[in-house]
């Protein structure tokens, strides 16, 4: 590795075969933790390619995302942590606050300086010691003067004040043919930070998924 090179852009290297990059960083202790997601829409064809997503067995992107980022840490000398496998679960939310790079939207639901409300965490690779983060951003909300977020839930669901989750289901459940089901969450494609992020087969799966989970 050149010495040259911070840790987290080598860390987004090796990331980038498997369709995902480094979303922040934060400093914990003596530790520091690189927060991982999907490279926007590199992520979907080289998920598709998968076992994970070919076998037909339960939570394939999860666990795509273990195999995946266990492998790295183990060339890479760290440790992987998830969002998924609690209880206990680990505070990812708090952690993408204070990596100065995700942002509270005016719906609730974080934002991402780039990925604008298509952000979700895989995981986290956790390095001994202080090493260079990515540098802080400005939240695009308060640029966007327009937001169209608050007005984009066909149900009345997810607006500034509350997200109603049983409402949401309760609307898919008698919408399934509707463009959330088909295209993915309205809230989220309307962001104009978020445009071509995410392919709308994507936003099908993980709607299908969040669909599915409720109704167990």
């Amino acid at each position: 590795m050149d010495p040259e090179t911070p840790l987290w852009q080598t860390l987004d290297q090796r990331l980038n075969p498997a369709g995902m990059r480094i979303l922040g960083g934060l400093w914990e202790a003596d530790s520091t933790l690189y927060l991982i997601g999907p490279d926007g829409a590199q992520f979907w064809p080289v998920f598709q390619a998968s076992t994970e997503y070919l076998d037909n067995a339960p939570d394939p992107v999860d666990r795509y995302s273990t195999r995946t980022l266990t492998a790295i840490a183990a060339k890479s000398g760290s440790k992987a942590l998830f969002p998924f496998g609690g209880p206990p679960y680990q505070p990812f939310i708090e952690w993408a606050l204070r990596s100065n790079r995700c942002f509270q939207s005016p719906v609730q639901l974080l934002v991402h300086a780039e990925l604008g409300l298509f952000t979700s965490f895989r995981g986290a690779l956790r390095f001994k010691g202080q090493h260079a983060l990515p540098s802080p951003v400005p939240n695009p909300c308060n640029e966007c003067e327009a937001k169209p977020c608050l007005l984009a839930c066909p149900a009345d669901a997810l607006n500034q004040t509350h997200y109603d989750v049983a409402l949401c289901h309760e609307f898919l459940d008698t919408k399934r043919e509707g463009s959330c089901m088909a295209r993915g969450c309205a809230v989220r494609r309307t962001c104009p930070v978020g445009q071509g992020q995410r392919p709308e087969a994507q936003s099908a799966f993980h709607m299908g998924y969040f669909h599915k989970r409720a109704a167990q």
